[in-house]
């Protein structure tokens, strides 16, 4: 064989082996990337104080994400899915290098009700969880649409003002009209119109002072929809009521009471 020959099929093995060399070098490279795509997710951690949200909630909202690899779980799908729960307040979501996805989850904090089967945190959100059952304890309010904010801060008005008389509030309505009606924890129901409402329960509370504890106890509607005074109902089943012992302080003097006399 001669040199020229002998120089071609060296350079044809110098070709062969760089082929197959690369073909090796990529082969390798893209079981390489498999391996890394197929990488189970082995722990999903969440962290928070829970006091209302459930674990077996937020488990049957991640198990169609969490089942894929760790490369290709879907952090904003996860993120929204653990959003979406009706007691989840904030959540942020990463990847812990091998196999693991943490959950950071903060929880809301009831304040009030807000209708019949909502809640409200103090910061006007409001939530629809599955039960409330166990928040009957709390302030019932309602109000017009989207005005939850401003009916939550007059409603802390109206507690601080019955306060000061020993007096607790249960509920707070205010109407499309934005006419007031709230109902104590004694069972008394006061309407307060829709103008200077807070002015005339004021002047209710002060006057209340002349009266004595059986007599407040036996109201069960004080209308203060009057510019002068207010109207009581009385409850049926209370007792007869002597007025004659009642002494009413001169600042007082001056205030209206309509009654249907017991």
């Amino acid at each position: 064989m001669d040199k020229g020959s002998v120089k071609i099929l060296l350079i044809g093995l110098l070709v062969l082996a760089g082929l197959v060399g690369l073909f090796a070098y990529k082969n390798g490279k893209v079981k390489f990337h498999l391996k890394l795509a197929s990488l189970p997710v082995k722990y999903v951690r969440t962290e928070g104080v829970f006091q209302y949200l459930g674990k077996d909630e937020i488990r049957t909202a991640l198990e169609p994400l969490v089942t894929t690899g760790f490369f290709e779980a879907d952090m904003q799908a996860i993120h929204q899915a653990v959003s979406t729960l009706p007691w989840v307040e904030t959540v942020a979501v990463k990847r812990i290098w091998p196999d693991a996805i943490d959950i950071k989850i903060r929880e809301k904090k009831p304040y009030v009700r807000w209708g019949q089967d909502s809640l409200m945190t103090e910061q006007g959100v409001i939530f629809t969880p599955k039960s409330i059952a166990q928040h009957q304890h709390l302030t019932v309010l309602t109000g017009p649409a989207q005005q939850q904010m401003k009916v939550l801060e007059i409603m802390k008005g109206i507690k601080t003002a019955l306060a000061d008389q020993a007096m607790e509030l249960a509920e707070f309505n205010v109407n499309d009209r934005w006419a007031w009606k709230i109902k104590l924890t004694t069972g008394l129901v006061i309407l307060l119109g829709r103008d200077e409402q807070l002015k005339k329960l004021q002047r209710f509370l002060k006057t209340l002072t002349v009266l004595k504890p059986e007599q407040i106890d036996a109201m069960a509607v004080a209308d203060l929809r009057y510019p002068n005074g207010y109207a009581v109902s009385w409850r049926p089943d209370a007792a007869e009521i002597d007025w004659s012992n009642n002494d009413a302080p001169e600042d007082t003097a001056n205030q209206e009471l309509k009654t249907d006399a017991r």
